[in-house]
């Protein structure tokens, strides 16, 4: 019966510790750039019952190890703080990933529903590097993304799909033929791969008239001859 009530009596400051958890709420590394790639660093907050916080280790340089807490997810898998995630299941809820998270430190191993969002493509756009386009010379069709986290990114052919009204598009490339004199213009598509309702157009002119050749340099040796004088009259 002594033993019995001793045990309990160091038993009962440990019980004393575990406190209620409130809430936990996810966060994901802004510097990771997950826009593009499908992982990223994350941090779990986990707030108590008193109004107590605690934070994990990593990338919120909290107190709580990774090693004291479970995180799983139908959509990823997250070790050690870092989450990978598949992009196209996490789509149809708009980009947030259902994470569920079980602390060692509480008791009856409750599981919590945490969700993440992560950021996702809101619109494209064509940034053109030049003005128009010249017969005979590949022009490069640059797209890029705009994001809900305010970031723009260049986009490939991976993630959108090009069309041209005229010419011929070489992966990312448009190229119409040097001999072709009646095209003045070129209507151009992206279309977002994954949601076909996220798309741009743009039209790029073609260069008009004869190329000036009076600047083509033939010979290298011209660039260091020095220029003849004029004679006097």
């Amino acid at each position: 019966m002594l033993k019995w009530m001793m045990l309990m009596c160091c038993a009962l400051p440990a019980f004393a510790q575990q406190k209620e958890v409130a809430r936990i709420t996810a966060v994901f590394d802004s510097t990771s750039v997950a826009e593009l790639y499908s992982t990223t660093p994350i941090g779990l907050e986990i707030k108590y019952a008193d109004s107590s916080v605690r934070t994990t280790s990593g990338l919120l340089k909290g107190d709580y190890s990774w090693n004291r807490i479970r995180v799983e997810s139908p959509d990823g898998e997250c070790r050690n703080g870092v989450l990978r995630f598949n992009r196209n299941a996490i789509r149809p809820d708009n980009y947030r990933i259902r994470l569920l998270v079980t602390l060692q430190d509480e008791p009856g191993n409750r599981q919590h529903e945490v969700f993440l969002q992560l950021p996702y493509l809101t619109a494209i756009r064509f940034r053109h590097y030049t003005d128009s386009l010249k017969r005979g010379i590949h022009f490069y069709l640059n797209v890029e993304g705009i994001y809900n986290t305010g970031r723009i990114y260049p986009l490939d052919t991976t993630r959108v799909r090009l069309y041209a009204s005229e010419g011929q598009l070489i992966g990312q490339d448009l190229l119409i033929p040097q001999k072709d004199s009646v095209t003045k213009e070129i209507a151009v598509r992206a279309v977002y791969r994954g949601n076909k309702q996220i798309n741009a157009s743009s039209v790029v002119p073609v260069k008009q008239g004869p190329e000036d050749e009076s600047l083509i340099i033939e010979n290298e040796k011209d660039l260091f001859r020095k220029p003849g004088r004029k004679k006097k009259q």
